[in-house]
């Protein structure tokens, strides 16, 4: 073979194993799923049909959400899953993979520059960071991360916002969800809440379709006038981006984070008429039916995957970003709408934080499996990531979060001597059970919250007492030393912020330091 056939022959071999290589990496490719993730505000864990405890109560007979127990059936539902007792610090740590006591992001983010809620009688809260999170460094009292979309957006996804943002303050980068890596945003901006669920309402918009106030829902002006809910008007937009990121043959990453089923508490009309025959109260009967127009929009999008073909590559994450609201607005007596569990959203206690949580991951997940491992917020930034099959991605943040994609495989690891830590050196508002700024660890079946205003303890053992009904703080001594040092160690070795006593002016102990 002369020199000259030698060389069409390499070439000829190159183009070859170049084709295959293309043709293996086109399979990788295709390979990769797609990814839902289906965020419920203010939902809690009582709020559905399908029971997160060892049995069926009475809030799980009020609700009738038949697509989460079909999510369940096909998945794994986790019983002990957390989140942040408030929404903001929530969302800030599913974006960043970080602690809220390491973001700062400690309470509900709206103004720039400005406190959401007024400072409590006897502590002066921290400079929180107020601004939220941030794509950049230049923004005052915020915290600068790589987001999760931006890194699945660099790796090849097509990223779609749909619903409530509430990620940074008005005016802030961090306010338009397209700045933090979504390629589609559908009604997100900077307030957590909507002015009204109704289309009929606009949205809370002007006819016009500009914004009455700080809460209009941006950027559904097709159905104004309409009776249509924004549940619903939400998952729609949802589908039509999903429909747009197939011609981009791109897997997908659908972030649906709907407003429901936050106040203003006003009924979904396809559904409160069922809810008044059974629920007396009417606010509650109004509630319940906000929480079926949720479960109707994971329906219409398990189907819409079934009818494209999608179905059997695409993972469904489905998780609340706090409890459930009851300390105000509810019907009822308050404090008592997620028992079980005491109190609910704002409270240390596990009405709370504790959260409904399923993921689906066919061919992957054991359909109808339940797992007792209990896991934070901040663990679905790195176990996401892992699902996309994105590696050695770099962050200008620390990532706190572990993967929970090998308990989701079924190699069940036990949480039980890991320890999970909540950081609220802030204040809410309301009054209640476990409310109030406060710092939080549990390890094993064990739970120590330390009140910031008067240094107080509670401990309980939470698989003998679900309730949080005794304290044990003075009877498990060497238990509560033992939880306030673990607490204490990493509050100060995330550089947690403290409140000052206003009384003393100085700033509040760490938790070991008062026993």
């Amino acid at each position: 073979m002369n020199l000259k056939s030698m060389k069409q022959l390499i070439v000829f071999l190159s183009a070859i194993l170049f084709g295959v290589q293309s043709c293996k990496e086109q399979r990788k490719e295709a390979k990769r799923p797609n990814i839902i993730m289906f965020l419920v505000d203010d939902m809690g864990w009582q709020d559905c049909s399908e029971p997160f405890w060892t049995k069926k109560t009475a809030f799980n007979k009020r609700y009738h959400t038949p697509n989460i127990e079909r999510l369940a059936s096909q998945g794994m539902k986790f019983t002990q899953a957390y989140a942040c007792a408030i929404c903001s610090p929530t969302r800030v740590s599913l974006m960043s993979g970080m602690n809220a006591a390491r973001h700062r992001v400690t309470n509900w983010t709206l103004r720039r520059g400005k406190n959401s809620v007024r400072e409590p009688e006897t502590l002066h809260i921290p400079k929180w960071n107020l601004n939220g999170v941030q794509p950049v460094d230049s923004i005052e009292r915020s915290v600068y991360v790589t987001p999760l979309a931006q890194i699945l957006k660099d790796n090849g996804y097509f990223t779609i916002h749909s619903g409530k943002a509430h990620f940074g303050a008005v005016g802030t980068p961090g306010a338009n969800p397209l700045n933090l890596g979504f390629d589609i945003n559908i009604a997100g901006h900077a307030a957590g809440a909507p002015g009204s669920y109704q289309g009929l309402n606009n949205f809370g918009n002007n006819p016009d379709g500009t914004a009455k106030n700080i809460w209009s829902v941006p950027g559904l002006e097709k159905y104004y006038g309409k009776d249509i809910n924004l549940s619903d008007a939400l998952t729609k937009e949802a589908i039509l981006a999903i429909d747009s990121s197939l011609k981009t043959n791109k897997p997908f990453f659908l972030y649906m984070a709907h407003y429901a089923v936050h106040t203003p508490i006003q009924a979904d009309n396809r559904f409160i008429d069922e809810y008044r025959k059974e629920i007396d109260d009417e606010i509650e009967a109004k509630y319940a039916s906000m929480v079926a127009g949720m479960d109707k929009s994971l329906g219409d999008l398990m189907d819409y995957l079934v009818e494209k073909g999608l179905a059997d590559n695409t993972i469904i994450l489905f998780m609340s970003d706090n409890g459930g609201l009851s300390a105000v607005a509810r019907g009822g007596e308050p404090h008592t709408h997620n028992k079980p569990l005491s109190s609910g959203k704002g409270s240390a206690h596990e009405g709370g934080i504790r959260e409904p949580m399923i993921v689906k991951w066919p061919a992957t997940v054991k359909p109808a499996t339940v797992n007792s491992n209990y896991l934070i917020i901040e663990d679905f930034f790195p176990s996401i990531l892992e699902m996309a099959n994105v590696q050695n991605y770099e962050t200008v943040q620390h990532v706190d979060g572990k993967s929970f994609v090998s308990v989701l495989k079924g190699r069940n690891p036990s949480s039980r001597n890991r320890a999970l830590f909540w950081h609220y050196p802030n204040n809410w508002g309301p009054t209640g059970p476990g409310i109030g700024a406060s710092s939080t660890v549990r390890r094993g079946n064990w739970k120590l919250i330390y009140y910031h205003a008067d240094r107080s303890f509670e401990l309980f053992n939470l698989k003998q007492d679900i309730g949080e009904t005794t304290n044990l703080a003075k009877i498990k001594p060497r238990k509560l030393e033992e939880l306030a040092k673990i607490l204490s160690d990493y509050l100060r070795n995330v550089n947690a912020q403290m409140p000052i006593d206003k009384k003393t002016g100085k700033v509040v102990e760490w938790p070991d330091e008062v026993l």
